[in-house]
């Protein structure tokens, strides 16, 4: 396979995409979707998970209901599989917590004339300090 030339706006709609169904705690469910039941990865806060109902077991354990989230940046990157890598830099706010920066980083697997998500990591950028 080859590098995928639409690699930006796959990855600008595809974070969109994302975010839409994953900030409404109703459509959060439908997330699962962009898994695959076995092959899909996250790393959430450092915590690994494989699967995607051990994904959505663990994004639809989120208490929150609230999202005010702003993205910085997007970055992609196409793969030489024709995958494309993504990576978010934003700043999010849950129910009335304060915002905090936060980094997400996509792998987009390409399955037929669509993608999945092969790798998902997630971590807010807090520094511990002594």
């Amino acid at each position: 396979m080859e590098l995928n030339p639409s690699y930006e706006a796959i990855g600008k709609g595809f974070v969109q995409q994302y975010y839409l169904l994953f900030d409404d705690p109703a459509q959060r469910p439908n997330l699962i979707n962009m898994y695959n039941t076995e092959t899909s990865f996250m790393t959430f806060e450092g915590f690994q998970i494989q699967g995607a109902i051990k994904i959505m077991e663990k994004l639809t354990s989120l208490t929150f209901q609230k999202i005010n989230r702003m993205i910085t940046a997007i970055d992609s990157q196409p793969m030489f599989d024709g995958g494309v890598l993504i990576n978010v830099l934003g700043r999010l706010q849950t129910d009335e917590d304060q915002p905090h920066a936060y980094i997400q980083t996509f792998v987009l697997k390409p399955i037929g004339t669509s993608f999945y998500v092969q790798h998902d990591i997630f971590r807010l950028a807090l520094h511990d300090t002594v």
